[in-house]
């Protein structure tokens, strides 16, 4: 059985910032980038954004997959070794580590970076994943995407009832004309102080009792069919964009047991500044530890840390 003294699992930001990092202090690393599934890909969820601008260095932006391409060629350029699978199965109880792959490779590893991310959740109605895959107007994330240039002036629909939802809808009021608020309910899920200040905007009106049953438009979005929750019925709303805010899940299914994890599912990190989880030698990065920030940048630093900390551990250890 193989020996690793580094095993980075996941392929966003945060995955090849670590191997980066680990190659440039020759760890060696070895990279599970993900086999890929309907709702995630190697690269991680910048693979389905088409125009990244909040990323410094690119003052014209940059594409999601072209982003996400160059970090891969940079780790590569340092000689990480990189695996087309997921971990499927890890056993974190003693040191050196153990690892099982979908493709049923076992391994062993001194240490690991756990970035796996997120996945956004989506409504699942006809229209949605072709349009957000194709950069139609659909998106999972206002902050990301919303001040593009084809959302400015327009209306533009936010799907949720949560602070998540309130806050990405908040954040539209300075780009779109109005902000439609689709939440299949008749009261919010938010906090109290994230509701008034959505309900004070003038920008925004509330479509209650209103759920999604398809997202109409061929290249780009043009509208939503809702339906009414209540008695049933059905209309058409014109938009120019919808963003989708209903909440993500992170890729941690495989670490149950293996691992302190939040309530919510995310890797839980004992220490403030420090990806070491609370099991020594194994640190988690980017979005599968991050509920609040999730954004490329922060992923991308955290990763950087999980590699430095990580060579540390093994240089003491």
């Amino acid at each position: 059985m193989n020996k690793e003294t580094i095993v980075v699992i996941g392929s966003g930001p945060a995955g090849w910032t670590a191997a980066i990092y680990a190659a440039r202090a020759n760890l060696n690393p070895l990279v599970f980038e993900g086999a890929g599934s309907r709702t995630m890909i190697p690269g991680g969820q910048l693979m389905f954004t088409t125009d990244v601008e909040n990323y410094p260095g690119f003052p014209d932006g940059i594409g999601g997959i072209e982003m996400m391409t160059d970090f891969r060629n940079q780790a590569l350029r340092f000689d990480t070794r990189v695996v087309t699978e997921d971990i499927e199965e890890v056993d974190f109880s003693s040191r050196p580590f153990r690892l099982r792959s979908s493709g049923g490779q076992e391994l062993l590893a001194e240490t690991v970076v756990l970035a796996t991310g997120a996945n956004a959740r989506w409504l699942g109605v006809p229209g949605e994943e072709r349009l957000a895959q194709s950069g139609g107007g659909v998106s999972a994330c206002a902050v990301c995407d919303g001040a593009l240039p084809h959302f400015r002036g327009q209306v533009v629909a936010v799907v949720g009832g949560g602070d998540s939802a309130m806050e990405e809808a908040l954040y539209m009021t300075k780009f779109a004309s109005e902000v439609l608020l689709v939440h299949r309910r008749d009261e919010l899920r938010a906090s109290q102080i994230m509701q008034e200040r959505a309900l004070a905007s003038e920008k925004m009106t509330f479509l209650w009792n209103s759920v999604v049953e398809e997202v109409l438009g061929d290249d780009v979005i043009t509208g939503l069919r809702l339906r009414d929750t209540v008695t049933g019925e059905r209309r058409e709303v014109e938009v120019g964009g919808m963003f989708v805010a209903i909440g993500h899940d992170p890729n941690t299914g495989f670490l149950r047991g293996q691992i302190d994890l939040k309530d919510n599912g995310y890797v839980r990190l004992p220490t403030p500044w420090r990806t070491e989880t609370n099991v020594p030698g194994v640190f988690a990065a980017g979005d599968v530890m991050d509920d609040y920030y999730r954004q490329a940048v922060s992923a991308a630093g955290t990763g950087c840390m999980a590699a430095l900390e990580a060579e540390r551990f093994l240089a003491h250890g």
